[in-house]
């Protein structure tokens, strides 16, 4: 009996940590969801901002599938993933670049719905499927990183039991999950009818090489085989270029 009291409340122990991070997961994506679309709207003050419905579906169902891939398929990035932004990390620069980044993001929608309100620009409903297509591959791009590579942590870390992965997209660049974030960002504005928003996409971009190139001179420090890697595959963002 004391056995299976004691495998009751191991199984009862492990339900409950489950639960809290998958209610911590969903929680997380629905206050995203809140942040960004509030924002807009507030931004626009116009309820029938149709780019922004749009834009809403597209990102909020791409997001919500990857959650429950994750959910289903792989706890252990989830567990990850969750414990992300500027308190999460470790180094102090780590923490102002992902505060600057995170302003930058906000910033995408505050702008995108100024724009709306004060006509600073119109961009045809072409650019506008354009731009929801490059959000909806960018966060396809993250999500095969995320098949590929269990590690894929929120913060610059190694877990004690990483290796290099070389399989996958990680066969074209050394840093597809930032490739990914890249071209969903540049979509953004474009979806969201705003020209002007694609200057707050700049901040963001810069934030995202400094830490890259952080990233990378700590996982030659620590991860074995990192900089074999480096050799082999060249590249670290865009195919081809860079």
């Amino acid at each position: 009996m004391r056995v299976c009291s004691g495998a009751s409340a191991r199984y009862i122990q492990s339900c409950s940590v489950t639960l809290m991070l998958i209610v911590k997961a969903f929680g997380g994506l629905a206050f995203l969801m809140a942040l960004i679309g509030l924002t807009l709207f507030f931004a626009a003050g116009d309820l029938s901002y149709w780019q922004a419905r749009v834009f809403l579906a597209v990102f909020g169902v791409s997001v919500l599938a990857i959650t429950l891939y994750l959910v289903a398929k792989d706890r252990a990035l989830l567990e990850r993933r969750v414990e992300a932004g500027p308190l999460a990390e470790r180094q102090a620069a780590q923490k102002l670049l992902q505060l600057i980044a995170g302003l930058a993001f906000v910033g995408i929608f505050v702008v995108a719905g100024l724009d709306h309100r004060l006509g600073w620009t119109r961009v045809a409903m072409s650019t506008t499927i354009v731009g929801n297509l490059l959000v909806a591959v960018g966060l396809l791009i993250v999500f095969f990183v995320f098949r590929e590579n269990t590690f894929t942590s929120a913060t610059i870390d190694v877990a004690p039991d990483q290796q290099v992965i070389s399989t996958g997209p990680y066969r074209i660049v050394r840093h597809p999950m930032y490739s990914g974030v890249m071209i969903m960002l540049a979509g953004v504005p474009l979806a969201l009818g705003s020209r002007t928003a694609l200057l707050s996409v700049f901040p963001i971009a810069a934030a995202i090489v400094v830490r890259l190139l952080d990233e990378e001179r700590f996982l030659a420090r620590n991860l074995p085989g990192y900089n074999s890697y480096c050799a082999r595959v060249r590249k670290r963002l865009v195919p081809l270029l860079w």
